[in-house]
């Protein structure tokens, strides 16, 4: 058995898609006014140049990865100088909630070709809401944010009802398609979060195929004794992933929108702001928050994954980041100060 019991399990699935469930707190401002990359060559710093040298930030960050019971994978990029270090970084990992970062960047890609107007407001019916992250849930039907509202719950609280209004209205092979155009081949969102929580029943049970979502949101999720293996296989089966994604093609995403080449200045720098609103603090911001502004994107499963991505903003920066942890047997808040760790050491190291 991998994890802990059915009590543990349910909670584990409440904040499926989330972050790390603390308390919100988010990154302090930071400098976030850094140049772009060089023009000259990039210097690059592969996790296999520095095999021979332990003192080296590669090396470092390898090491920790490795120390971790999990698949894990890394991609950085600092942006002034063009090092990098890639880690199993084109390896395909569970996007969890990572995913919804392509989400938004349609969204204000339609507003700015006019076909979405961000103001305007949307009811929420029973049947849209869904369990795991975010608050729009635990309010009754019939609220009406907007659609830029719940682009921003999307991101910041994770929100999953937020997320499958928006892959409705924006249509999920319109987002797989946007990633194809701008030259993705491995990230792709193959699920929305509904028909994600269905599959966790119908695993229990084959009949639980014909469940509504508004079934599945009134039913939780399962916490009978075997949920807790099947849930651990659901994450590490890539059939049944929200999202297919690598380290390498967010981060490259997340430097597109950092220098406003997917959508215009003032939607890209919009779209940086929601990201350093997120909530979840407990993985890449949790030792630099004083010292860095963090745009980022939490996505997990936990205790069996735990991603972070974003773009580290401080004095000699910015960094792009993105760590992926799936099919962790281990102790999760080791996971989560692994990241941090990752995290500050970069900061240290790249100026």
């Amino acid at each position: 058995m991998h994890g802990a019991g059915p009590v543990a399990v349910l909670a584990a699935l409440f904040a499926f898609a989330c972050g790390d469930g603390s308390a919100p707190g988010g990154s302090s401002t930071g400098d976030s006014s850094a140049g772009g990359p060089s023009d000259g060559p990039p210097a690059v710093e592969s996790a296999q140049a520095a095999t021979g040298d332990a003192s080296g930030l590669a090396g470092r960050i390898t090491a920790q990865l490795d120390a971790l019971p999990a698949r894990t994978s890394l991609y950085a990029r600092h942006l002034p100088s063009g090092r990098e270090i890639a880690i199993r970084a084109d390896e395909p990992m569970n996007a969890l909630s990572v995913i919804k970062i392509p989400v938004m960047v349609l969204a204000y890609r339609d507003a700015e070709a006019g076909t979405l107007d961000l103001d305007e407001r949307y009811r929420i019916r029973p049947e849209d809401l869904r369990r795991g992250s975010g608050l729009l849930q635990t309010f009754a039907p019939a609220l009406e944010p907007t659609w830029r509202d719940l682009v921003t719950q999307m991101i910041i609280t994770s929100d999953n009802t937020a997320t499958d209004i928006m892959i409705a209205r924006l249509g999920q092979e319109r987002v797989n398609g946007m990633l194809s155009e701008l030259g993705y081949e491995q990230t792709r969102l193959r699920a929305t979060t509904g028909d994600l929580f269905r599959r966790v029943w119908v695993m229990a049970d084959p009949a639980n195929a014909a469940l509504s979502h508004r079934e599945v949101f009134q039913r939780g999720f399962p916490s009978d004794a075997e949920a807790s293996e099947r849930t651990f296989r659901f994450e590490g089966d890539p059939e049944e992933w929200l999202g297919r994604i690598s380290a390498r093609e967010i981060a490259g995403l997340l430097e597109r929108i950092h220098n406003a080449e997917i959508a215009s200045r003032a939607s890209s720098d919009e779209m940086i702001a929601i990201l350093e609103r997120q909530f979840y603090s407990s993985r890449l911001p949790r030792y630099i928050r004083f010292r860095a502004s963090v745009a980022h994107k939490t996505g997990d499963w936990p205790p069996y994954a735990g991603n972070d991505v974003g773009i580290l903003y401080y004095e000699g920066g910015p960094t792009v980041i993105a760590v992926f942890t799936n099919q962790n047997t281990g102790d999760f808040v080791e996971l989560e100060s692994t990241l941090g760790r990752i995290a500050e050491d970069i900061v240290n190291s790249w100026r």
